[in-house]
């Protein structure tokens, strides 16, 4: 292991011991070992089974019409299939408008290939609130567009569409950008009754029972909410313009994702956040979205710390990104910590793309990021970061006194062909919470500012390429920012 002298080549700062080149760094990266719990998480996902009896919503009063509120008449479809001892809940042929859809233990809401299902715009069809969780902080607020809570054996299957209907007319001006509608003068999350009343629950530790958002707060509902479910299985469906975040499984266990499409452009429109959530599998996906295409999360600050239950044993593979802030994400609502994901044989390719690969947290959130692996993945271009490991985001949140804990991190085979930076890892001054990150055998071509390494421990690079240049020739700058 060699560290070079300062050079034109390439710019890092580092605080620590920091950056070595390895001729058997892949023994980190690729070790077999490492990718067999990859297959033992696999062994150990089932997928729910569910009687054949069939429940059509058209029986329950349902109208297809695309006019006639339907809300009632999916619901006691889904209560009777329940209460019957399950099976599939039909939403045949037509355009189905309704407000928020529960779903219960045992039951299959599957959407015909000709469905759609639009969703109503008027808050109102989402109360009463119900309890959820929002950007990592626990409340009642607007019931998600489909909501389940304590559930088991739950899927939504089918290749139907599910559209939200949010836009910048409705929902999404409450996020409080003019480019998403909003106008001096409307309500929106920044006012401080909204966002910054939960946030000053969340820091306060105010007993959840006494967090009553919904009207008059302009918190945003997600998408799709599980929350404290086992036995989930979504596959093949179509879902478009959410609210909020897009699929958000909660708390949850034993879930699998997979050939979904996501087609949603506003604020916050993560296209999958599991949050606190075990044995995932995500296949086969396709993201098109107006953030984070997957963020894996586990609470924000006081009430990530409260539950301090961590997302874990995840695999995602031969998943297709294209517009968000990044391809594969953690946090940065990760304040229960985040271990063994690996992610292989993505797609990742838009001028919209910000980064592929991010880890994102801060001073304030704390907890223990590890055992971070991805192979074979392929960049097309994105608009800033390949690999982007940063302890500094939100900085206007100011240094709180939870930093956290990013180790053992293994990235291999990464090809992209157009991007600002290849590499960037900033940590905290003064402080380890960024050690042990492996990366080899990656190619980054089209590179115009090469890498940052500042505020880091231990980084081994091994057969890196920028620019057709191999990096052997390592420029340091002994400095901390």
């Amino acid at each position: 292991m060699i560290m070079k002298r300062p050079g034109p080549i390439l710019s890092f700062a580092f605080t620590c011991i920091a950056i070595f080149f390895c001729c058997n760094s892949s023994t980190f990266t690729n070790n077999p070992d490492t990718w067999t719990r990859a297959d033992s998480i696999l062994n150990e996902i089932t997928e729910p089974v569910f009687p054949d009896t069939v429940f059509s919503i058209i029986d329950f009063g349902a109208v297809p019409d695309g006019r006639t509120l339907n809300t009632l008449a999916i619901n006691n479809t889904i209560i009777h299939a329940s209460e019957s001892g399950g099976g599939m809940v039909l939403i045949p042929e037509g355009t189905f408008l309704t407000g928020a859809i529960h779903l219960k233990s045992n039951v299959k809401l599957f959407l015909h290939d000709s469905a759609i299902v639009n969703f109503s715009v008027n808050p109102a069809d989402y109360l009463p609130v119900v309890i959820t969780r929002w950007e990592g902080m626990d409340c009642y607020n607007y019931s998600p567009l489909i909501y389940g809570y304590d559930l088991e054996n739950i899927a939504i299957t089918g290749k139907g569409k599910l559209n939200g209907q949010a836009d910048n007319q409705n929902w999404w001006p409450w996020k409080g950008q003019t480019f998403y509608g909003w106008k001096q003068g409307m309500p929106s999350q920044l006012d401080p009754e909204c966002r910054p009343l939960l946030m000053n629950f969340n820091n306060n530790n105010v007993p959840v029972e006494e967090r009553k958002m919904g009207e008059g707060h302009y918190l945003r509902p997600p998408f799709i909410q599980l929350y404290k479910c086992k036995n989930i299985l979504l596959q093949d469906f179509t879902i478009e313009n959410s609210p909020f975040w897009v699929i958000h499984p909660l708390i949850s266990e034993n879930i699998t994702i997979r050939e979904i499409r996501v087609n949603s452009s506003g604020p916050n429109n993560d296209g999958c956040d599991p949050e606190s959530c075990k044995n995932l599998k995500i296949e086969n996906c396709h993201f098109n979205t107006g953030d984070d295409c997957i963020a894996f999360k586990s609470g924000r600050n006081a009430d990530g710390r409260r539950w301090n239950i961590p997302t874990e044993d995840v695999v995602v593979r031969n998943c297709r990104m294209e517009n968000g802030h990044g391809g594969i994400v953690i946090g940065s609502e990760i304040s229960g910590g985040c271990r063994n994901i690996f992610v292989e044989d993505c797609e990742m390719s838009s001028p919209e793309l910000d980064r592929a690969i991010r880890i994102k947290t801060n001073s304030q959130r704390g907890g223990i990021i590890e055992n971070i692996n991805a192979r074979n993945i392929n960049v097309g271009q994105v608009n800033e970061t390949v690999i982007k490991i940063n302890c500094r985001y939100e900085p206007e949140e100011g240094t709180g006194n939870y930093p956290p804990l990013i180790q053992n991190i293994r990235l291999s085979e990464i090809t992209s062909r157009k991007a600002r930076y290849a590499i960037v890892i900033l940590g905290i001054k003064d402080l380890v919470c960024i050690n042990n990150v492996y990366i080899s055998d990656c190619e980054f071509s089209g590179v115009t500012k090469d890498m940052i390494i500042q505020d880091a421990g231990s980084i081994f690079l091994d057969r890196i390429t920028i620019n057709g240049k191999l990096i052997e020739d390592l420029s340091v700058q002994n400095e901390t920012k």
